[in-house]
């Protein structure tokens, strides 16, 4: 169980991968391969350079092969020239370190300067650690006005779209556990990439940090490739970004529908608003995801928000940082053990959105009602109305729909006193029933959500006036003492 931002902690060392895409540094890239090479820190057991060769045509490719022949820590790879970022890319997936670093295949930057951007990832909650030549070091090489311009005024716009407050997010030197850089789909081939991956790590909650490094910068004359060119790239690269979320790869939990409910800030807190008076001080959330209704119903006494995807447990954690009363675990509601550990322990058990991705919710009731005291309530939302059931659903791994009697009776058989069912957001049923079994979609529109969202705070009025059933069903439920 993580209780606080230690859990996030290296504590013994670890694996770093270095991700060195190659193109034309005939000249330069077997010292940058012996500088990478000679990187030493107690917190590092073992270093591996992963290298891309992205179809030079200069020599590069031989010394490459020579020195992989020579250094087995150098892990090389060779593909059709496809651009910087799709080098990285290939070599993202390649990784196999705790850590990754992307290094150029050039002097401009020092890996002495690793040492900085460990350190909060042992001492610290990093998710990522970004070095910037434009906070204070040792020294740093005086070069050109405009391109130094240029880079602030990407970052400065960069920041605007993720609110963030980076001072470089141009740099080669980017640190990420390599877990979150994995799961983060990259689309970039080219410079791109830099702007994708900060929008990236910004939309899915991770903490990053910024250290100071070195930064000896070549010459356009000495073989410098970015240009003014590249700016137009990385500016439409920043506002794609901004627009579209594409953040996790597909995976066995359905991560890639995580961010969805993100888009409708408001439903999530009047969802939130509806739940709240039935809280208790001590709550345990079961299926927290990453958080949409968990940040409207905090502070509690104590919260312990759990889930069992790997990717959502990871932004609880960071929501979790400087909130003492705030738990994260995860915890499989299929599974026994858990709540025996916790038996008795909560006032309150959230079952949010939850059971109707289940073969068998009543074992999943029983096991949520042992961690709730004599008396405690369990609090259930469901989607409603089996006639309701489409593609929408089944995109987002809906095993059923609920209908009232049959959720009373599930939750009777569990063991449970049945308060109050009542429905909610009857407005959502129209637009659900033409998008998911007229038009068999498997996602609503960016533009449906904003428009849902901008109506979320009049929906309880709604639901009073409304004639038909509502898209979800909300319960209330008491272990009897």
């Amino acid at each position: 169980m993580a209780t606080d931002d230690d859990a996030k902690r290296f504590i013994d060392p670890i694996k770093l991968s270095v991700l060195m895409p190659v193109y034309n540094e005939l000249f330069l890239v077997e010292a940058a391969v012996r500088r990478v090479l000679a990187f030493r820190h107690p917190m590092v057991r073992e270093l591996e350079l992963v290298i891309v060769d992205d179809g030079s045509t200069d020599g590069s490719g031989e010394i490459l092969r020579r020195l992989a022949a020579e250094q087995p820590a150098i892990r090389l790879f060779q593909q059709p020239n496809g651009g910087k970022g799709s080098a990285i890319r290939r070599a993202i997936a390649e990784a196999t370190g705790e850590l990754s670093v992307i290094q150029d295949a050039d002097l401009e930057y020092y890996p002495e300067d690793w040492k900085l951007l460990l350190q909060p990832f042992f001492e610290g909650d990093a998710d990522a650690v970004y070095g910037s030549r434009f906070v204070a070091s040792e020294y740093r090489r005086v070069l050109y006005f405009w391109h130094t311009l240029l880079n602030r005024l990407l970052t400065g716009l960069s920041n605007a779209m993720t609110d963030l407050d980076l001072t470089d997010m141009e740099t080669c030197y980017k640190m990420v556990r390599t877990e979150l850089l994995k799961s983060i789909p990259l689309r970039s081939n080219d410079f791109s990439l830099e702007p994708e991956l900060t929008a990236k790590l910004a939309k899915r909650g991770a903490v990053i940090y910024e250290v100071p490094i070195r930064y000896a910068g070549r010459t356009y004359r000495e073989g410098k490739k970015i240009s003014a060119k590249h700016g137009l790239t990385a500016l439409a690269a920043i506002l794609k970004w901004k627009l579209i979320d594409d953040l996790y790869e597909k995976d066995e939990h359905g991560s890639e529908s995580l961010i969805s409910l993100n888009n409708v800030h408001q439903f999530n807190r009047w969802t939130a608003e509806q739940i709240g008076p039935e809280l208790g001080s001590r709550v345990l959330e079961l299926g927290a995801g990453i958080g949409h209704h968990t940040v409207h119903l905090l502070p509690r006494k104590r919260y312990l928000a759990s889930d069992v995807n790997r990717h959502a447990l990871a932004f609880l954690r960071n929501l979790a940082v400087g909130k003492p009363y705030f738990e994260v675990a995860r915890i499989d509601i299929t599974e026994r053990e858990p709540f025996e550990r916790l038996a008795g322990q909560f006032d309150t058990v959230l079952c949010l959105s939850l059971l109707e991705h289940l073969a068998d919710p009543r074992a999943a009731l029983e096991n949520a009602k042992l961690a709730l005291e004599p008396g405690g309530r369990l609090i259930v939302l469901v989607p409603q109305g089996s006639w309701l059931h489409s593609s929408l659903d089944r995109a987002v791994g809906h095993a059923r729909r609920f209908e009232r009697a049959e959720l009373r009776s599930l939750l009777e058989s569990a063991g449970l006193r049945v308060a109050a069912i009542r429905d909610l957001n009857r407005l959502a049923v129209p637009g659900w029933l033409v998008n998911g079994r007229v038009l068999e979609r498997e996602r609503v529109t960016r533009v449906q959500l904003k428009a849902f969202n901008t109506v979320s705070p009049y929906l309880g009025a709604l639901d009073r006036v409304l004639p038909w059933a509502g898209l979800s069903l909300l319960a209330v439920a008491h272990r009897e003492g």
